[in-house]
């Protein structure tokens, strides 16, 4: 039997190379995304390419938490294990807080934060069950790095870290483990028509990678932070 990876905002960038990396190692996918062709391309690309991988997919906007508790009763449908959770799902909008348009706090802590803490709340029951998994959260360099333009995306991230470190402690004795991922620059859709080579950027597959080798570490050791920037420094 296959296990399973829960994967937020799976069609595109980060989330996309993790899948393609855990699929190739034999995992089923259950991902969502707002964009349901988007989600039926990506299932068909994975199934083409890793004929052993399930696919299982579903329209969700996770800034809105009916749709979240919607997305957890989509994965505990599988009645499977859930060995692992992504929480990539994500939005940035550049802004100062001072000058920011109203409402880009609410938006961006709905999506960066909420999303994750509801989803990992509702998946969380299933991993204790059975004392075991391994939950990732996509946090950012602008988790521990204020910046000029960083406005509401570098408070949601920021608060991202701390819910992170908040449930690593919780889940010590359940055998949970959890790890912050803090990627600089990464060269995804947010990117686009930024006149820079792709070398002053990570590559998400060089993230994807990471990620399996935490995971893939004896049940001894956990990778608590991860903190992945461009070999150049931060743009």
């Amino acid at each position: 039997m296959n296990k399973i990876i829960v994967v937020t905002g799976g069609t595109k960038g980060i989330g996309k190379a993790i899948i393609n990396k855990f699929a190739n190692h034999g995992f089923d996918i259950i991902t969502c995304s707002r964009n349901q062709k988007d989600l039926d391309i990506l299932r068909d690309d994975i199934v083409k390419k890793y004929q052993e991988a399930s696919v299982y997919v579903k329209k969700s906007d996770l800034s809105k938490k009916k749709e979240v508790v919607d997305f957890i009763n989509f994965c505990l449908d599988r009645n499977k294990p859930i060995d692992v959770l992504i929480n990539n799902t994500g939005v940035f909008m550049p802004g100062q807080i001072n000058s920011e348009p109203d409402g880009n706090l609410e938006m961006m802590i709905n999506t960066n934060l909420y999303s994750a803490y509801h989803l990992t709340r509702g998946i969380l029951p299933t991993m204790m069950k059975i004392k075991k998994g391994h939950i990732f959260n996509i946090c950012s360099v602008a988790s521990i790095q204020p910046y000029e333009n960083g406005g509401s995306y570098s408070i949601s991230k920021y608060a991202m870290h701390g819910m992170t470190k908040v449930l690593r402690e919780e889940m010590k004795g359940h055998g949970i483990r959890v790890t912050s991922v803090l990627p600089g620059a990464t060269l995804t859709a947010s990117w686009e028509g930024v006149d820079l080579p792709e070398s002053r950027f990570i590559k998400a597959e060089d993230v994807a990678d990471s990620i399996f080798g935490a995971y893939s570490l004896s049940i001894n050791s956990v990778v608590e932070e991860m903190l992945i920037r461009p070999q150049e420094g931060d743009i």
